[in-house]
């Protein structure tokens, strides 16, 4: 059959898009590189003219086209606005708030893996997302963002797609069929792009301790940024590791390219990187690009507890702001303030506890802000992996394993991965309350 008279049949002006959206409607935008910029802009301007009123918006990793568009300070306060991860633009946001006592962005707490159920309850009005270009057989792709918008697509009330050339063709369990869609728009931009980052050496060393823990073979998880590019770079000597992670980024490609990572021991898609959003440079989606090597699914399935359980040897190496001398894990709030989210981090680390020879593994700096603040603390401001579930702790000065330790144990072995210079003072804390 040619799909290309239905194509057709469906093109609008972001403009004619966005016309049937209803005052106190519920969108949801697609994550990170997912988010359209042209539908945005066109939401926008009906909320800035008055012709859109009290739009409840909900979205996830906020790209700048969104900041742009939907977050700018002449429409949020219009809006009804709900996320389910905290970054920069919302650490701006929040100080407004705190300043102004004026509430006007609503956090919503979620595992990463929980998104697509809520969405398939809520059943938004309106969902808009970027897409590749339609193949012959009437297929999009959704490209860098799987995530929920695989099950948004099917569940909101109107789907309406922007088609960008840019956006690359991947496989799993992400097509979006166009007898699916009903409206779609032709807009071609870049992509978001995120810079890849240089491991310092305590990143370097932090990964040199991690390295010992990995077997030959283990299917892996990493997140972004240099803890993960430090981790990454020491594993150059492994062979046939598997890919299957929340996120997909530029260093997780230079292990593939290397010949580290074939999958070809995984029990779950042999020889696939499984993941649920790609994230990074044009370098990246370059290669995505109809790489039948790659696969995208619903975090409801990358991040599912269950899933990661029946890959043996998977190893979770995630990050986190402060850990306990308890063992709990903190990786969402500075302060009184909620600074990030709990992501796929308790998903992947409860996973890997299950795993046959799994293992999870938190990777941190023993400081922050300049050496002025030890991550290593009496207490965590809030909790996002409990002390049951925690396992492996690493810094530059050591790696930790709790499990199976008691509260005193826990304790003197965290004060020992610790910055010398704070050491002292964390036993006087954990003497205090008779932990030690």
């Amino acid at each position: 059959m040619n799909y290309t008279n239905l194509y057709r049949s469906k093109i609008l002006t972001p403009q004619d898009a966005v016309a049937p959206m209803m005052d106190r409607s519920t969108l949801l935008v697609a994550m990170a590189a997912g988010a359209p910029p042209a539908l945005m802009k066109a939401i926008a301007d009906r909320i800035e003219s008055n012709d859109l009123r009290d739009l409840v918006l909900y979205y996830k990793l906020a790209s700048p086209q969104l900041i742009e568009t939907l977050l700018v300070d002449t429409i949020l306060p219009k809006l009804r606005a709900h996320t389910f991860f905290i970054s920069g633009k919302e650490h701006e946001i929040i100080k407004q708030q705190v300043k102004s006592g004026v509430k006007l962005l609503n956090f919503v707490p979620i595992n990463f893996s929980q998104i697509p159920r809520l969405i398939t309850q809520m059943k938004p009005d309106t969902f808009i997302v970027q897409v590749s270009p339609m193949d012959k057989g009437g297929y999009f792709s959704l490209g860098t963002n799987n995530d929920y918008a695989s099950t948004a697509a099917r569940v909101c009330g109107r789907l309406i797609v922007e088609v960008n050339s840019n956006m690359p063709r991947v496989f799993g369990r992400s097509q979006i069929h166009i007898s699916e869609v009903d409206a779609l728009v032709e807009h071609t931009s870049d992509l978001l792009e995120t810079p890849v980052v240089e491991p310092d050496q305590d990143d370097l060393k932090i990964g040199s301790l991690i390295n010992p823990l990995v077997p030959d073979g283990a299917t892996i998880q990493l997140g972004i940024g240099k803890v993960p590019s430090g981790v990454a770079q020491t594993l150059m000597d492994h062979r046939d590791l598997g890919i299957h992670t929340e996120l997909l980024s530029d260093c997780m490609v230079d292990m593939i390219e290397k010949g580290v990572v074939t999958g070809e021991k995984k029990q779950l898609h042999p020889g696939k990187h499984v993941f649920t959003v790609a994230l990074g440079s044009k370098r990246l989606y370059d290669i995505m690009n109809d790489n039948s090597s790659m696969e995208s699914y619903p975090s409801s399935y990358v991040n599912g507890i269950p899933t990661v359980a029946q890959l043996d040897n998977f190893i979770s190496i995630n990050t986190a702001i402060e850990v306990d001398l308890y063992g709990q894990v903190n990786a969402e709030f500075i302060g009184e303030q909620e600074y990030s989210g709990s992501g796929g981090q308790f998903d992947f680390l409860k996973g890997a506890a299950l795993s046959k020879g799994g293992k999870s593994i938190i990777a941190l700096h023993s400081t922050a802000i300049k050496g002025t603040k030890s991550t290593i603390v009496p207490k965590v401001a809030m909790v996002t992996d409990e002390r049951m579930d925690v396992e492996h702790i690493v810094t530059e000065n050591g790696v930790v394993n709790l499990r199976g330790l008691s509260t005193a144990e826990r304790a003197q072995a965290l004060i020992s991965i610790a910055h010398p210079k704070f050491r002292d003072e964390l036993k006087t804390a954990a003497r205090k309350v008779v932990l030690i």
